[in-house]
């Protein structure tokens, strides 16, 4: 009767477990999905690849000819803040171009190096505006990324998914889907040695 027991509580146990590591591989499973078709597209869009070194040339605020968030947008109350604009020189070419805070700044305003969310408190903008401008005035050379291509001739400060952080965004659902697997093989393992310790349990009978 105990051995009974104890058969259905391990059987028990192993079923836990494998719903466990299935449960787990789905979910990598949907993670891969997502970084798939968020992460990855900008990953590979972006052209700004190269690293190298700009010098700032001039950071002005045009305190007079604010930005819309949105051009396309006939709302009237939308969002201004005042446009910041880095133009830099390039140590790769030696040309003086634009500098963008990351690739969905030039997406978003290609007028302004700088672009704030829309539901920050204006005066809070301001102020970062022009902390940010004089921060570019004090430290005037720094990295930046440009492409070589050519295709765009401005620069950006950042990049939205570098390659460590494209390789940090796909660790996780690796841990959680080696984990699944691990789990699933113990479980087979566990089944097996048992359904062979029955066997030869039946034969020494």
């Amino acid at each position: 009767m105990l051995g009974k027991k104890l058969v259905t509580a391990q059987k028990r146990g192993e079923t836990r477990a494998l719903c466990l590591g299935l449960g787990m591989v789905a979910c990598s499973m949907m993670i891969y999905f997502f970084i798939g078709i968020t992460i990855v597209p900008s990953y590979t869009r972006s052209v700004w690849t190269t690293e190298t070194v700009c010098k700032v040339l001039k950071a002005t605020i045009k305190e007079k000819v604010h930005c819309l968030q949105s051009e396309d947008s006939e709302d009237e109350t939308v969002f201004h803040y005042p446009c910041l604009q880095v133009w830099v020189n390039l140590t790769a070419s030696g040309q003086e171009v634009m500098l963008y805070q990351t690739e969905d700044t030039l997406e978003r305003n290609p007028k302004c190096s700088y672009v704030p969310g829309n539901s920050e408190n204006p005066k809070e903008v301001k102020t970062r505006i022009e902390t940010i401008a004089s921060n570019f005035k004090r430290y005037q050379t720094f990295p930046c990324y440009y492409d070589p291509g050519g295709t765009q001739t401005n620069v950006i400060l950042s990049r939205l998914y570098p390659p460590k952080g494209l390789l940090f965004a796909f660790l996780w659902p690796t841990l959680l889907f080696t984990g699944g697997c691990l789990i699933i093989v113990l479980v087979k393992i566990s089944q097996y040695v048992s359904v062979l310790s029955a066997w030869q349990h039946k034969i020494n009978i």
